[in-house]
């Protein structure tokens, strides 16, 4: 009895270890699906390289689950359609792993492809790791299991950008300033709600939504802007959008604040210390200032590609995915999504949370203000000698939201 005991006993350790050692040296594909090429495939190839120098600086004996992190670009220029082609290819060639950003369309179809797929070919099945696209439908009325966001959602940013705003006491006739798609018409949506509720005595004197990645010269608009009387802009825009909006304030000497989502993001920053001095801040899970292994990181790819390191949720991706494959003891997409719900690593900005209840990530926020280096923010973003210091800090629970997510679970 006591032979079979040990016997027992050494197959259960056996398996343990074997458990534990499953996924360490195995090496784990992700599918990057955004623009490589069009009108935002200055940001899509910056985003690119930002998965795959993490991957690499996170890779083998540097993660608790020992795995190599492969990423590979696909090209879905910007189309939920092209997304959908990507997604197959990736599929076909054997990614368990995607992931995407830019464009909430892309993504919502990518969700609900990935979804359809895994119901339809158990034993490979997809995970989706979305670290941009910011609808809050997203992990709300069209969660699903598969789908799991790093950044924090329009509502969130917004959430926390009027927090900080209602206390600027020169802030009274706002013109807003969108995309015409999801995001875009989120982000006016959910300003309205937001400063109503918090500074009733906030005009809103403009609210223009533009055709996404079309409008070549928003000097019209900037027009219209002056002619409102506007104090200051609201703007969910980024890329090429963004960066021409920025151009056309500049060429009509038009200085007045804006407060937006994405002036970090590439060719952005060029066109504003083009224009010299102006108030602008972003509200961003992150800044171009970090202390510590972030900041190391930021000025590693600054030497490597003499670009910018901004998006951080790649940091936070991997970190999150290998933690869940450690906790797993496997790489397999079904144990690493259920390992996914729930979890809690610590950041760049303390710890961030995997909400089980919608995927959403829960998160620190910052705002930050467009201004010159100097000792405390050394960072010059796109070599312009101009940096985005943090103004304010908030803790997660202020940007959280609440969740309509009626999570289905497999099985």
């Amino acid at each position: 009895m006591k032979l079979v005991r040990n016997v027992v006993a050494a197959t259960v350790a056996s398996l343990c270890v074997g458990g534990v050692l499953a996924q360490s040296g195995s090496t784990v594909k992700i599918a990057f699906i955004d623009p490589l090429s069009g009108p935002f495939a200055n940001v899509g190839q910056n985003q690119l390289k930002s998965w795959q120098f993490v991957a690499e600086r996170l890779s083998g004996a540097k993660n608790p689950a020992g795995v190599k992190f492969e990423v590979t670009g696909f090209d879905n220029k910007g189309s939920p359609q092209e997304s959908l082609n990507s997604l197959k290819a990736a599929i076909d060639q054997g990614f368990r792993y995607v992931t995407q950003g830019n464009g909430s369309g892309a993504g919502l179809a990518i969700s609900d492809a990935v979804s359809k797929h895994n119901a339809r070919n158990p034993g490979k099945e997809v995970v989706y790791l979305n670290y941009a696209a910011v609808d809050p439908a997203m992990t709300n009325e069209k969660c699903d299991y598969w789908h799991f966001r790093l950044d924090a959602d329009t509502s969130m940013k917004m959430e926390a950008l009027t927090a900080f705003m209602k206390d600027q006491p020169s802030v009274k006739k706002v013109y807003l300033m969108n995309q015409n798609y999801s995001h875009g018409q989120q982000v006016s949506k959910y300003f309205k709600e937001d400063i109503a509720r918090k500074r009733s005595d906030v005009k809103i004197v403009g609210d223009d939504l533009t055709p996404i990645g079309q409008v070549k010269d928003f000097s019209p608009y900037v027009a219209k802007i002056k002619q409102s009387g506007a104090d200051a802009i609201v703007t969910g825009n980024w890329g090429a959008d963004l960066t021409l909006l920025v151009k056309a304030l500049n060429d009509a000497g038009l200085k007045i604040p804006m407060y937006t989502y994405y002036a970090q993001v590439t060719g952005t920053p060029t066109a504003l210390a083009a224009g010299g001095d102006s108030e602008v801040y972003v509200i961003a899970y992150g800044h171009a200032n970090q202390p510590g292994e972030i900041g190391k990181i930021a000025a590693d790819f600054k030497q490597k590609f003499n670009d910018d390191y901004y998006t951080y949720a790649t940091y936070n991706g991997i970190n999150l995915m290998a933690a869940a494959m450690a906790k797993a003891k496997s790489s397999d997409p079904v144990k690493v999504a259920a390992a996914l719900e729930g979890l809690t690593v610590k950041s760049f900005a303390g710890e961030v949370q995997m909400r089980k209840s919608d995927h959403q990530l829960q998160q620190s926020m910052f705002v930050t203000k467009w201004q010159k280096v100097d000792k405390k923010n050394p960072y010059s973003v796109e070599n312009t000698g101009y940096t985005f210091a943090p103004v304010k800090q908030m803790d997660a629970f202020i940007a959280s939201t609440p969740t309509s997510c009626q999570m289905k679970r497999p099985g």
